[in-house]
């Protein structure tokens, strides 16, 4: 005995809005904000370390006045920074120390540019254009050795 009742039409429910957006995404949504957070400090404080060091070798290259003071300085420098890779870096002389500083990338130090760095600074007089190109091959290789690499 059913009686025939009329059918409505089904009525389907709005969609979502777009905003807000659900939970999930809110999570993804910090998640990734964390995430360049992170990235954005560490690249700002390695950018700032990476200045402290030009800043102090360029410092300390100023200060040492003269071509052969200045291969001096560039010489102790690197000893510095050889030291924060390998200990026994320190010890190295002559040739063995050159190709060291040549490194993986070999940075012209042992083949030419950077010779002048073993005696240099024990000569009254140096030719600028040796110190200039010894210099940048210093600079250069300090920043590498002061950023860890071998």
């Amino acid at each position: 005995m059913a009686a025939n009742l009329p059918l409505r039409d089904v009525h389907l429910p709005q969609a979502p809005d777009w905003w807000p957006p659900a939970p999930g995404w809110w999570l993804v949504f910090t998640g990734v904000l964390l995430v360049a957070l992170v990235i954005g400090t560490w690249l700002w404080l390695r950018r700032r370390r990476r200045l402290r060091w030009e800043a102090l070798f360029d410092h300390q290259l100023a200060a040492a006045g003269s071509g052969p003071a200045r291969l001096a300085a560039a010489s102790e420098l690197l000893r510095r920074a050889a030291r924060r890779v390998d200990a026994n870096a320190v010890q190295l002389q002559g040739e063995a120390w050159l190709r060291f500083l040549d490194g993986r990338k070999l940075h012209d130090f042992s083949a030419g540019g950077g010779r002048i760095l073993l005696e240099g600074g024990y000569r009254p007089q140096v030719d600028d254009a040796q110190v200039q190109r010894a210099t940048q091959l210093a600079r250069a290789r300090f920043l590498e050795l002061m950023a860890g690499a071998r």
